[in-house]
């Protein structure tokens, strides 16, 4: 994506040397800067000027080859919002559907890119509904997108805005187990013991696993066949339950799983060795005294965490009775929105990580508050997977949280084919870069472009006496 660095450097109250948009590079600013009584000069040079947005665009990935297979029915849109704004930068953001943009764009339009926490509140209470998780996920696209301009405005990534790094890489598993790229005998121990050798932190099943590899040399439960997220290579196969991977109809057992799960727990600690590190999605599959008895029998293959339990409707109420049956980490919510939805749980400490998510929470102005609340209870993140934009994002916010992660990663070192820069990914880790902003380009002629939104409109959201908004 184009940036016009000088028209943007020329808007500045005392133009940045080099275009580097960095005003404390000026000599003047820098003089000023040291002087007992700074001017006036220097106070505007430190200042951004306002970057209006203009318009915003909603572009998906073109069909064929070229389309990821995360899909808006899955909340886990891989659909491109392009924020343009007259000083010239375009910020990138990812997720929602179109109508539900068309309904948060006009409240953006004609606003301060830079004013993120005023234009958040603004799309949360201008609606007379408050937003649900669907629209969450469409606000924190949105949202995303304007820290991308406003950290290229500043020349810098986005972990510099969020505190900067405290971590030298992100840690990853693959949702199928077995990582994209990586090869491996196909039974357990050997896959689980590849993906270890393969430097990826932990090795994932799902709770359909079964001790056993198929006919068809596929570790059955483990994302194969069109299966949550993944196919049988470990790359970002068929979304969960949609399209060919489709799973209505098919039988699953869940007190003959239980012991499956033990056997397998068994098999895969003795492929990852003594420190090696698994996890299991039980993803709601089995009521509360079947999930019981399953993190029991696990707990001796010490499992790094178990994902989603029980029901989601009933996690307020049946995981804190979990969390004083077993010892295993518990690890719920990638269908949660917003940090009420689990505030009471990381609080009284019931959960060991949040699977909080981008843009799901509603971006990055939501995840730093969850953030500094997981942080106060030191409670882990474990960011489910998303779309490419979106693990991007991750990686510069977990790059800055100071506490335990490790994030669900399909992408492995290829380039989705509608971006030019993405992550940067090698040896089974993910690396912050320093590229400005969330540090992706977007080739806009592998997408196609669905809608265009340059109306503004003002909602109901009054001001205090002090400016700041109050809900209607």
């Amino acid at each position: 994506m184009n940036i016009d660095r000088r028209r943007f450097a020329k808007s500045l109250a005392v133009g940045a040397v080099g275009g580097l948009l960095r005003p404390w590079d000026n000599p003047i600013w820098a003089q000023a800067a040291q002087s007992k009584t700074p001017p006036a000069l220097a106070r505007a040079a430190a200042a951004l000027p306002k970057a209006i947005v203009t318009k915003v665009r909603v572009l998906t990935p073109k069909t064929g080859s070229n389309r990821n297979s995360l899909t808006a029915a899955f909340n886990q849109s891989n659909m491109i919002i392009l924020v343009d704004t007259d000083a010239g930068i375009t910020g990138v953001g990812e997720g929602g559907s179109p109508d539900l943009v068309a309904s948060l764009a006009p409240i953006v339009i004609g606003r301060n890119a830079f004013d993120t926490e005023l234009i958040w509140q603004h799309m949360y209470m201008d609606p007379f509904y408050s937003p649900g998780r669907e629209k969450i996920h469409a606000l924190g696209g949105i949202d995303m997108a304007l820290w991308d301009i406003k950290a290229k405005a500043l020349n810098v990534p986005l972990y510099m805005l969020c505190g900067g790094k405290v971590r030298e890489h992100v840690q990853l598993y693959a949702t199928s187990g077995l990582p994209r790229d990586v090869k491996s005998g196909p039974s357990l121990k050997e896959r689980a013991e590849a993906t270890m050798a393969s430097g990826y932190y932990a090795y994932r099943v799902d709770g359909s696993i079964q001790p056993n590899p198929g006919v068809d040399g596929v570790v059955r439960g483990e994302g194969a066949g069109g299966g949550r997220g993944a196919g049988a290579g470990g790359g970002a196969g068929a979304g969960r339950g949609g399209g060919a991977g489709g799973r209505e109809g098919q039988l699953f057992d869940s007190r003959a799983r239980i012991l499956s799960i033990a056997k397998a727990a068994e098999q895969i600690r003795e492929g990852i060795g003594p420190d090696g590190n698994w996890s299991i999605d039980v993803h709601q599959k089995f009521d509360f005294h079947e999930a019981v008895e399953i993190c029991r029998l696990i707990e001796p293959f010490r499992p790094y965490f178990v994902e989603d339990p029980v029901r989601e409707e009933q996690f307020r109420t049946q995981i804190p009775k979990l969390r004083l049956l077993t010892s295993v980490p518990l690890a719920p919510g990638e269908e949660w929105g917003q940090r009420w939805e689990f505030n009471t749980l990381v609080e009284s400490r019931d959960i060991d990580f949040a699977r909080a998510t981008l843009p799901n929470v509603g971006g990055v102005t939501e995840m730093l508050k969850i953030m500094a609340m997981c942080d106060t209870h030191k409670v882990g993140i474990v960011p489910h997977f998303t779309g490419p934009v979106g693990t991007a994002a991750h990686i510069h916010t977990m790059t800055a949280f100071p506490g335990q992660v490790v994030m669900e990663y399909n992408y492995g070192a290829a380039l989705p084919p509608y971006l030019t820069e993405f992550v940067d990914f090698r040896e089974g880790k993910c690396w912050p870069n320093d590229r400005p902003g969330l540090g992706v380009s977007v080739d806009t002629a592998q997408l196609t472009q669905v809608a265009e939104h340059t109306e503004a409109i003002r909602g109901n959201t009054y001001r205090r006496r002090d400016g700041s908004p109050s809900h209607w």
